[in-house]
């Protein structure tokens, strides 16, 4: 089999295509049907926002499945294994449940139920953890009832960790894409570097996630014109827990000829190896350590666990004096460094630079937190490839106009008496794309309502 690199290009290029051209209509559709539910006053966008997002993201799917089952190196994927279509069929009922969620807000414990069958539609087409690695133990095959059991909570806690996290424009997408990339390259390594066919329908899939994410995210950028949804949060975080658990369970330890010895010492000795199968949780670490304090939080003050609150990370993050786009990409530089951290210690445990590297980046990522008032300025050759708000030749041209005019610029107190107000914006987690899956959105009966919409 030739290298296929390429074809995994050219299948996340067209995923990503599909992706992005699809989801202009969507908007329109989601306006057309009333899915642009109107703000409320924890909701951090300004303006009513249509969601429906998903649709976008099952379209690119499945253009990137018809793609890869047409080309040479991708093809025996779809011949040797029936993991993409296990995929195929649980992503089409959680992309349902989803769409109907995005537009009627069903009942919770129906959402929950829906996670759950879809997963078990995809453990009974063979998309299923077969056997764990347990240090000191060795290799432990599961029972069928097991698996199944392991597989449906793995999918059900990705898919609500994934909604989880989506309170801001472009969080969710951007950080799944994140953590699909690390896994595209440790499953790739386990395909192509050691032949190991097994890892083949992992690494596909990590392909197709990303290009999902790539495709969605200029639309769904700060200021976002649209939202993912349910029904994209739950299908970006059921593709990938299906990447994980393709390739857990399925890889050999002796193809890998890795070590000598008996099982015990092999398992050992296959520890750095196995860290990237933790990949998906990288998704689920910062939410979950934020779910973990707000049940903590709200319990200690005596309120319910499933409250709604503003304690949340990224509302800290906004109230600390970060700017919306910035404690998005704050949010994208930890999980980075948890990702590929993750995979620079599997191919290469014994290196010490690659822990100094974690803890060099850990430093800089403590200090971006602890300066959120700092704006960095663009030197003049890149001023034409940064936002404007990071040129210095904005200002200045704006100076030199007034003074053209015979308008002197007010300094001094006058400046900031003829100042237009802004008006605070409440922080909180969007109602759109910040509730749980399985949890209920909180309703108000006093919603405020924006002046103009888009």
């Amino acid at each position: 089999m030739g290298q296929p690199v390429r074809d995994y290009l050219l299948t996340l290029c067209v995923t990503a295509a599909v992706t992005y051209l699809l989801t202009g209509p969507v908007r329109k559709f989601a306006i057309a049907v009333g899915a642009m539910p109107a703000i409320r006053a924890r909701d951090v966008h300004r303006e009513p926002t249509p969601r429906l997002g998903g649709i976008a993201m099952f379209g690119g799917l499945c253009a990137g499945l018809i793609v890869a089952d047409h080309l040479f190196n991708l093809n025996s994927v779809f011949e040797l294994s029936s993991e993409p279509r296990a995929l195929l069929s649980g992503a089409a009922l959680i992309w349902l449940i989803g769409v109907l969620d995005d537009k009627f807000e069903i009942d919770a414990l129906i959402k929950l139920g829906g996670q759950m069958i879809a997963a078990a539609v995809m453990v009974i087409q063979g998309l299923t953890i077969l056997w764990l690695p347990i240090p000191g133990v060795g290799t432990v095959a599961l029972t069928q009832w097991q698996g199944t059991l392991l597989t449906v909570a793995l999918v059900v806690i990705t898919i609500n960790a994934v909604n989880f996290v989506d309170g801001l424009d472009g969080l969710a997408a951007g950080m799944v894409c994140i953590a699909s990339a690390a896994f595209f390259l440790y499953t790739y390594r386990l395909w192509y570097g050691y032949g190991i066919e097994a890892a083949a329908p992992a690494t596909l899939f990590a392909a197709i996630l990303m290009g999902m994410c790539l495709g969605f995210l200029p639309h769904n950028m700060h200021p976002a014109r649209i939202f993912m949804g349910d029904s994209g949060s739950m299908l970006i975080g059921l593709v990938l827990a299906a990447g994980a658990i393709s390739v857990t369970g399925q890889v050999d330890p002796d193809l890998m000829n890795l070590f000598a010895g008996g099982e015990r010492a092999a398992t050992h000795a296959m520890l750095p190896v196995f860290i990237p199968l933790l990949l998906p949780l990288t998704i689920i670490a910062i939410p979950a350590a934020d779910l973990v304090l707000a049940i903590v939080r709200r319990t200690w003050n005596g309120q319910s666990p499933f409250a709604a609150d503003r304690g949340h990370l990224h509302h800290r993050l906004l109230e600390i004096g970060h700017s919306h786009s910035r404690s998005v990409l704050i949010m994208y530089f930890w999980s980075a460094l948890i990702a590929f951290g993750a995979v620079g210690y599997s191919v290469h445990s014994t290196s010490l630079w690659i822990v100094l590297v974690i803890v060099g980046l850990s430093a800089v990522g403590l200090i971006l937190l602890l300066m959120p008032r700092f704006t960095p300025r663009a030197p003049r050759w890149a001023e034409a490839f940064v936002p404007p708000r990071y040129r210095r030749r904005r200002q200045a041209a704006a100076e030199a106009g007034t003074e053209a005019e015979g308008q002197q610029p007010p300094e001094g107190p006058e400046m900031a008496s003829q100042a237009p107000e802004r008006t605070p914006v409440a922080v909180g987690v969007s109602g759109v794309n910040g509730a749980t899956a399985i949890g209920p959105r909180s309703r108000f009966s006093n919603r405020d309502r924006a002046d103009s919409s888009r």
